[in-house]
């Protein structure tokens, strides 16, 4: 049915699943249920409709449960193979685990602890998007996360290790300041 009318297999199945779940309940079901059922479709009371939820979100190459553990793996990836960087250049930070213990709600994935420069840039914090950074997802970060830690820590480097378009970095005067690899140039202080 997803192929039929040219949409995401799991956005489908998210759909169809709020739908039947409605009927059942006589309610709108709440997102926090739709998500569980997606993640474990033994929790639909229908086999044959856990069964092509199942069968959608497993071909689902863009969406859905799977695609999302694979993107949180691969970040995770992409955050440890930072740390081993800052480490290898003996770069004192707390990473996003330990500022969260200390009562920190929003944070990058590293404060450094003595900022260093990069290409005449002063930075005090390093955040990792184990993607491209396109205008959309750009914008969203900016206004969702990063101007947050420039407020809270200084300015700060986001590494989007697939690349980014260029005219995206256009604010490093400002504090934030963009790359696709780990900066070679690190100047400590």
């Amino acid at each position: 049915m997803a192929n039929e009318v040219s949409f995401a297999p799991s956005l489908m199945a998210r759909i169809v699943l709020e739908r039947f779940v409605q009927e059942q309940d006589g309610s709108i079901p709440s997102k926090t249920l739709i998500n569980s059922m997606l993640r474990d479709p033994s929790q639909i009371p229908d086999g044959v409709l856990a069964n092509q939820v199942y069968q959608c979100t497993v071909n689902d190459c863009c969406y859905g449960p799977l695609v999302d553990c694979i993107k949180h793996a691969i970040g995770h990836e992409h955050e440890v193979l930072l740390q081993e960087m800052l480490l290898e250049k003996n770069i004192s930070f707390l990473a996003e685990d330990q500022l969260r213990a200390n009562g920190y709600d929003k944070t990058p994935d590293f404060i450094l602890e003595v900022p260093v420069a990069v290409e005449g840039h002063i930075i005090h914090w390093i955040e990792s998007k184990a993607s491209f950074g396109d205008e959309c997802s750009h914008q969203a970060y900016l206004h969702d996360q990063f101007w947050s830690y420039w407020n809270r820590f200084g300015p700060g480097l986001v590494i989007y290790w697939y690349g980014f378009i260029e005219e995206l970095d256009c604010h490093r005067n400002r504090g934030i300041l963009l790359k696709d690899c780990f900066p070679e140039d690190i100047v400590t202080l």
